[in-house]
């Protein structure tokens, strides 16, 4: 349709026209038309009375123009103008999204205008940095109480929606750990350290990467591509000493080939990303006929560098104890878990925000408490102890699979 201009006076505004505009939003639109121009011409009937831009054209009078872009739509009917009239107001309410326009609105001058776009100020904005922070304090103060353990399923789901995902591709190993793996391969191998090679550091690229002639590869490498390496590895003469998942160690038909050794360790190693894996090692040094071996030295050298690599790393909370008298509601939902009925009257409770000995120290209770009666210490004594036997019991409790005659067969005949 075709913009022309007409003459302000030669404009009429709908007498019965439903959409209010107040007076911030009519000055916010004069800014905008002093700031990027009548970009947006006004549509009017046959008559030239305003079907759309009522506010543009109460703007544009205040400015004191004496014309302005038109559409003329004088092919509509008096039922269509008084539809789209309606239409076009109602058809534009619509919700923003928030995280995108918080994306956009702060990095722009608002000089002039008067809008709230309804987020908070960018000041006030917490980041989700900040919030894994103050989550993260929340969670150490319920450990330091007592009222929350590490293993606990609200501790872990905080983890899995907060920390980064961890996969076994950029699991770069840590010094320690690695050192030890390499003392290792230095002393079994009767090899130099300096032979040893790392293709798989950050960035690194293991096909061109340039072998040296007497080279080992001892490295952690991506184990999503772990069948591919060895393929590789043994296509081109390669000693290597990897690392490799324990879980699916047999599972690879390169690891059941006679061209490397799987060694069973099934050590847990923290890595520098913060993923936690049962860790094994696939070779070729060792002679070709040994398929699978264990590697008590190997677990052991692992675990040590393993346990001083984490106590390096770990932020030691203090550890609280508190008597049989006192309960909050974290301490008592094992006993729910565990099938332990426990009461109290209100008659035998007494609520508390922190004991005497702590307020010195400005210690609390996370979340309130309450002491309780003797009798019902008695009680609380009791279900620890049925506690204590039922975890137990989860912890001895696994599905037990027993070898067929067929198997057992199989095994007599192995040489």
């Amino acid at each position: 349709m075709e913009t022309v201009k007409l003459k302000i006076g030669e404009v009429t505004p709908y007498e019965k026209n439903a959409k209010k505009h107040d007076e911030k939003q009519i000055k916010n639109v004069m800014e905008s038309i002093r700031q990027f121009g009548f970009v947006q011409p006004i549509v009017v009937d046959k008559n030239k009375v305003i079907i759309i831009g009522h506010c543009r054209f109460m703007a544009a009078k205040r400015l004191e123009m004496e014309e302005i872009d038109a559409v003329i739509a004088d092919q509509l009917t008096d039922e269509q103008v008084s539809k789209l009239r309606l239409l076009d107001n109602k058809l534009n309410e619509s919700e923003w999204d928030i995280d995108l326009l918080m994306d956009e609105v702060p990095e722009l001058n608002w000089n002039g205008f008067d809008v709230d776009w309804g987020i908070p100020d960018i000041d006030d904005i917490e980041t989700e940095e900040q919030e894994l922070e103050r989550k993260k304090k929340e969670f150490e103060e319920r450990m330091a109480a007592g009222e929350l353990s590490e293993d606990s399923e609200e501790y872990q789901e905080f983890l899995a929606k907060f920390e980064a995902k961890k996969t076994t591709d950029d699991c770069y190993t840590p010094p320690m750990v690695y050192d030890a793996v390499a003392d290792y391969v230095a002393g079994k191998y009767k090899l130099k350290k300096t032979q040893f090679v790392r293709p798989f550091v950050p960035g690194g690229d293991y096909i061109n990467f340039q072998y040296p002639e007497n080279g080992v590869v001892v490295d952690n490498p991506p184990f999503s591509i772990l069948a591919e390496i060895l393929q590789f590895y043994k296509n081109n003469g390669i000693k290597f000493f990897l690392f490799a998942p324990a879980l699916t160690l047999f599972s690879s038909s390169s690891s059941s080939s006679s061209s490397s050794t799987a060694l069973c360790t099934g050590i847990g190693i923290t890595y520098e990303n913060g993923a936690r894996v049962n860790t094994s090692f696939l070779t070729n040094l060792d002679p070709a006929e040994i398929r699978f071996r264990t590697a008590p030295d190997l677990y052991a050298a692992v675990k040590i560098a393993d346990e001083e690599n984490a106590k390096k790393n770990r932020k030691e909370l203090p550890k609280y104890s508190y008597p049989l008298e006192v309960v909050t509601a974290p301490m008592l939902t094992a006993y729910s878990r565990y099938g332990i009925d426990f009461a109290v009257n209100k008659t035998e409770s007494y609520q508390i925000s922190s004991l005497d000995s702590q307020k010195a120290s400005g210690k609390a209770l996370f979340g309130k408490g309450y002491l309780i009666s003797n009798a019902k210490k008695a009680e609380r004594e009791k279900a620890e102890r049925e506690k204590a036997e039922r975890e137990k019991a989860e912890r001895e409790k696994a599905e037990r699979w027993e070898l067929s005659e067929r198997e057992i067969e199989i095994i007599s005949r192995l040489g």
